[in-house]
């Protein structure tokens, strides 16, 4: 019921969500979130965002995840991608889509996975900007988010 990728290479997110909702004809409801790579918040140009994981540890961490979210809403299936390496402005980074029989599940089970793939950090991120590489650490709004899931 999960499809769970971490991909070290471009992604289609119009065509994954194609696929997925194709697979999943018996859901009433698709909720779906796609992240990209924006420009900072001081509004200078960012050339390139680039995500680091330790092999190890991301992708199962990402499968526990899946299946915790599987666990908490009745979810006809759930689909998380991800991306590795570096990233111009407009790239996909991330991919949440949920398909159950009723909305409210497929939109709390897709923020729910977001919220967690936000701010449990798996990756660590930094972008260019001016030809100057700097680390970006996660925000406390990620950390409230995710508290909420209690």
């Amino acid at each position: 019921m999960a499809d769970v990728r971490l991909l070290s290479t471009p992604f289609d997110p119009a065509a994954e969500i194609a696929a997925f909702t194709k697979a999943h004809p018996q859901a009433g409801g698709i909720a779906s979130f796609i992240g990209q790579v924006r420009a900072s918040a001081d509004d200078s140009a960012v050339e390139l965002l680039e995500l680091r994981h330790y092999d190890p540890l991301t992708l199962p961490a990402m499968q526990a995840l899946a299946q915790e979210t599987l666990r908490r809403w009745a979810l006809e299936g759930l689909l998380i991608v991800h991306r590795s390496g570096q990233m111009a402005a407009g790239d996909p980074i991330v991919l949440v889509a949920a398909a159950s029989r009723h909305r409210r599940e497929a939109f709390a089970a897709a923020d729910y996975a977001m919220d967690n793939l936000k701010s449990q950090s798996w990756f660590w991120k930094r972008e260019r900007t001016g030809g100057e590489w700097r680390w970006i650490e996660p925000r406390t709004e990620d950390f409230d988010d995710l508290a909420r899931w209690g």
